[in-house]
C-alpha cells in the first residue's frame, strides 16, 4: 500500500514533450531519496488538458503539476513526496486557491464535463488490466454473458438512444438489430480506429488511455449479433496507440476474457488489429472492411450494406472507438441513466478534440446540447491574446464552418445539420479574426484531392481540375465563392447564392471525397458575374450584389454542401445564365448519368430479391 501516487500523462501530447522521460526521473529520484516503498509512479493515458502538458498528478492531494520539465523533478520529490510541502509555482495555477488546493474537477476546464467514454482516460495504467477490473471493468461482460440474451443487450442499447459517434449519427442498436437479424456461419465485429479528419485525436486517446474499454465493448456487440471474430482498423500513425492496445488484448486472452468458452458460458470471442496507412477514405466502412481484406482501400457501392454483406461478404457491423467506449457504462448503469444526458435526439455525451485559436487545447467531453460558447469561452478558456472569435469548424472536411451569430445553438447532431454543418467524429477547430476562410476552403480543397482514392470519376479529376486551374476567372470566381459573410461589412453567408444551395440533381456517390467534388465543381462554376471580385485577406468585401442575390438569410458558411434537395427558381436562373466549361461539365454529367443507370438497374434486381424482402418484412416485424 502506497502512501501517495504519482500519475504522469503517457498521452502522445505529453510523451511529445518528454513526459515518459520525466517518469524515469521521477523514479529515480523516489529511489534516490528512500521512497519506493512509499510512492508510487504510474503512466497514464491523456488527463485532456493538452496545452498544459507535460502534466503530473500527486494523490492524495490531487496536486496538479502542469508544464513539468525533467529539471523540476529533484524538487518536487524531495519537497512534496519527502517533507510534504507542495511546490505551488509548479502547480496550475487555477488550482491554487489563497493557502488551499483547489480540486481538479472544479476548475473551468473540467467543472462543466462530463466523463464517460474518457472515464478512465488520466486515472488507470493502460498497460495493467488490473487497473481496468478495479474500475469494473468486464463487470458489463460477464452481466451480459450471465444475466442478458443477445436480444435484451440490443434492446438496452437502442432505449439508450446511443447513436454513433463517428460522424453520421446512426442509431447503434439499430445497427446491431440489423446484423443479429441475418444468418451466417461466420459474423464480424470491426472498430473503426482510422480517425482520418484534420485536427481529430479522440479515438487516439482512448485507445491509449483506456484500451480495455474497447474490448470489452466489442466482445459484448460480437454477443449481440452472434459473432466471433472481431478487427480493429487502426492507423500505423498511433504507435503508442496500437502498443497499447496489443499489450490488452495479450491480456485479455490471458484472463480468459478473449478467446474460448468466455465466463464459462460457451461464447467464444477474439480480436485481432489490422494496421491502416493513414488514407482519409478509409474511414468510410465499406472501404475500410476492403483494406481490412487485403485490397485497395477503396469504397463499393451500397446495398448490400456492411449489416447483410460487409468483411469478407459476411454479415459485419462497424462503430468508432467512442460509440464503443459508452457500451460498458450503458450496460451497468441502465439506458435511463445515458438517456437523462444529452438532449431528446442526441443523448448522452461527446469528446471533442479542441484545437486551433483556443487556450486550453486538449479533450473535453460534454453532455450533448452544451453550448458552443460555453465550449470556446468557458471550457477551452477563449481566444488567445484577446482576439475576436471568427468561427469554429466542426465535421472536418464534410462540416463547416460556424460563424459568431450561432455561439449558442446548443451542439446536437440535428442542431449542427440545421445551421449547415454536422457533427463529425469530434474534431473542432476554432478560428479567430487573423483567419482568411479562403485559406481555410483552400486547405480542405487540398485535403481532398491529396486523399481521393481515385475510384469516382469527378473525385479524381474534379478536384484536381478545380486546385490546378489557371484561368484568372475561375480562381476570382473560387475565391469570392469560398469568402463568407463573416467579414465586417457582411451579413451574407457566402458572396454566391448558389455555393450554399444544393445541386438540382441527386448525385451518386461513394464516399464523402466524391459528394465534396461534385459540389465544388458546379457551385465554383456557377458563381454570377456580379461577384467576380478580387478580395483580399484582411479586407472585407463590399456588398455590390443584386438584391434578389444579396436577400440571403444568415446561416454559416458549409464547406461542402451535400446535393439532397432541388435549387431554388432564382438560382436556377442564375444556374442557367452562369457560363461555364463545356468539357468539364460534360464530363462530370456523364460520370453521373452511366454511375446512376447502373445503379439504379443494380437495386431493381437487389429489391427483386425474395429473400432480402423477407429479411427486410423480419427485421420491421
Amino acid at each position: 500500500m502506497y502512501r501517495s501516487n504519482v500519475l504522469v500523462c503517457g498521452g502522445t501530447g505529453c510523451t511529445s514533450s518528454n513526459s515518459l522521460q520525466i517518469a524515469e526521473k521521477l523514479k529515480e529520484e523516489i529511489k534516490k531519496n528512500g521512497l519506493e516503498k512509499e510512492v508510487n509512479v504510474i503512466t497514464t493515458g491523456c488527463f485532456g488538458l493538452c496545452a498544459l502538458g507535460p502534466i503530473m498528478v500527486v494523490y492524495p492531494e490531487g496536486s496538479f503539476y502542469s508544464m513539468v520539465k525533467i529539471e523540476d523533478i529533484p524538487e518536487i520529490v524531495e519537497e512534496h513526496l519527502l517533507k510534504g510541502r507542495i511546490v505551488t509555482r509548479l502547480l496550475y495555477q487555477e488550482t491554487v486557491v489563497d493557502d488551499t488546493i483547489k480540486s481538479l474537477n472544479k476548475t473551468a476546464f473540467y467543472a462543466k464535463q462530463k466523463r464517460v467514454a474518457l472515464r478512465n482516460c488520466g486515472v488507470i495504467d493502460p498497460e495493467k488490466i488490473d487497473d481496468y477490473i478495479a474500475r469494473d471493468g468486464y463487470a458489463a461482460l460477464g452481466k451480459v454473458l450471465t444475466e442478458m440474451t443477445p436480444d435484451e443487450v440490443i434492446q438496452t442499447i437502442l432505449d439508450s438512444g446511443l447513436r454513433g459517434r463517428g460522424g453520421a449519427g446512426f442509431p447503434t442498436g439499430l445497427k446491431w438489430k440489423f446484423a443479429a437479424g441475418n444468418q451466417a456461419d461466420q459474423k464480424y465485429v470491426c472498430c473503426n480506429a482510422d480517425e482520418g479528419d484534420p485536427g481529430a485525436f479522440m479515438d487516439r486517446s482512448v485507445l491509449e488511455g483506456d484500451p480495455h474499454s474497447l474490448i470489452e465493448a466489442m466482445a459484448i456487440a460480437g454477443y449481440a449479433i452472434g459473432a466471433s471474430k472481431g478487427r480493429v482498423y487502426v492507423r500505423a500513425e498511433y504507435p503508442i496507440a496500437v502498443k497499447r492496445l496489443q499489450i490488452a488484448i495479450d491480456q485479455a486472452r490471458e484472463y480468459g476474457l478473449l478467446g474460448e468458452d468466455i465466463f464459462g458460458t460457451g461464447f467464444n470471442f477474439d480480436m485481432e488489429l489490422r494496421l491502416g496507412a493513414g488514407a482519409f477514405v478509409c474511414g468510410e466502412e465499406t472501404a475500410l472492411m476492403t483494406s481490412i481484406e487485403g485490397k485497395r482501400g477503396e469504397p463499393r457501392p451500397r446495398p448490400p450494406f456492411p449489416a447483410v454483406k460487409g468483411l469478407y461478404q459476411k454479415p459485419t457491423i462497424l462503430n468508432n472507438v467512442e460509440t464503443y467506449a459508452n457500451i460498458a457504462q450503458i450496460i451497468l448503469n441502465g439506458p435511463e441513466w445515458f438517456a437523462s444526458m444529452g438532449t431528446e435526439k442526441s443523448k448522452g455525451t461527446k469528446v471533442f478534440a479542441l484545437g486551433g485559436k483556443i487556450n486550453h487545447t486538449g479533450l473535453v467531453e460534454i453532455p450533448m446540447g452544451t453550448t458552443l460558447r460555453e465550449i470556446v469561452f468557458e471550457i477551452g478558456g477563449g481566444i488567445p491574446n484577446g482576439k475576436k472569435f471568427k468561427a469554429a469548424q466542426t465535421g472536418g472536411p464534410s462540416g463547416g464552418c460556424i460563424p459568431e451569430e450561432h455561439l449558442d445553438v446548443p451542439i446536437d447532431y440535428d442542431n449542427l445539420l440545421a445551421i449547415g454543418s454536422m457533427m463529425g467524429s469530434g474534431g473542432l477547430i476554432v478560428m479567430d479574426e487573423d483567419n482568411c476562410m479562403v485559406d481555410v476552403a483552400k486547405f480542405f480543397l487540398e485535403f481532398t484531392v491529396d486523399e481521393s482514392c481515385g475510384k469516382c470519376t469527378p473525385c479524381r479529376i474534379g478536384t484536381k481540375r478545380l486546385l490546378s486551374t489557371k484561368s484568372q476567372r475561375v480562381r476570382a470566381q473560387w475565391k469570392c465563392s469560398t469568402r463568407w459573410r463573416s467579414c465586417a461589412n457582411s451579413s451574407r453567408r457566402t458572396l454566391c447564392a448558389v455555393w450554399d444551395k444544393p445541386l438540382p440533381t441527386p448525385f451518386f456517390r461513394l464516399c464523402v471525397i466524391s459528394e465534396t467534388s461534385i459540389s465544388l465543381i458546379f457551385r465554383i462554376r456557377s458563381v454570377p458575374q456580379a461577384f467576380v471580385k478580387t478580395c483580399s485577406s484582411t479586407q472585407s468585401i463590399k456588398r455590390s450584389a443584386p438584391a434578389a442575390v444579396s436577400a440571403q438569410e444568415s446561416a454559416p458558411f458549409r464547406l461542402f454542401p451535400s446535393p439532397t434537395t432541388p435549387l431554388p427558381e432564382r438560382d436556377v436562373r442564375l444556374w442557367k445564365s452562369t457560363p461555364r466549361s463545356v468539357s468539364s461539365a460534360a464530363l462530370v454529367w456523364l460520370h453521373v448519368s452511366l454511375t446512376l443507370f447502373i445503379r439504379l438497374k443494380e437495386r431493381r434486381e437487389y429489391n427483386g430479391n425474395v429473400e432480402y424482402q423477407n429479411q427486410r418484412q423480419r427485421l420491421s416485424g
